[in-house]
């Protein structure tokens, strides 16, 4: 499970894809809807909020927003409901790694958007992140 911390534009289609079902599943997990991922490190910083429920729907919506800007219909039913008051802090190292992880993803399976992801000089945290300055976080699994 990947909850990027990075704003879904930078995902190619099948990213986004992927990201929509495995937060799908988050909120299941969040809602105690199922038994597995209830302790993945990828939740904490939404198991910390007063508010999981509105924060991981403000997380979809999000997703959803990207979607509908690409043409895509995901089904914003699913989303149990947003408070877009939320707001959660996430290091500039994490977006720093989260965008070499997502380009070096990108550079096997999507070339054209890794092409167009290139040109970035200012990586955009997902809408619900605030970028403070700081190194990776510590719920980060690394894989590099």
């Amino acid at each position: 499970m990947r909850i990027w911390s990075i704003h879904p534009k930078y995902l190619d289609a099948k990213g986004i894809v992927a990201l929509w079902r495995e937060t799908l599943l988050a909120q299941n997990v969040l809602l105690g809807k199922t038994k597995g991922y209830k302790n993945h490190p990828q939740l904490i910083r939404f198991k910390n909020c007063s508010d999981q429920i509105g924060a991981i729907g403000f997380y979809l919506k999000c997703i959803n927003d990207e979607a509908v800007i690409r043409g895509y219909e995901f089904n914003a039913d699913k989303i149990k409901y947003v408070n877009d008051e939320i707001v959660i802090k996430v290091t500039s190292g994490q977006i720093k790694y989260e965008f070499k992880h997502l380009m070096n993803k990108l550079q096997i399976r999507d070339t054209e958007k890794y092409n167009l992801n290139k040109s970035v000089k200012r990586i955009s945290a997902h809408p619900m992140f605030v970028v403070v300055k700081g190194d990776l976080e510590s719920w980060e699994k690394r894989n590099d």
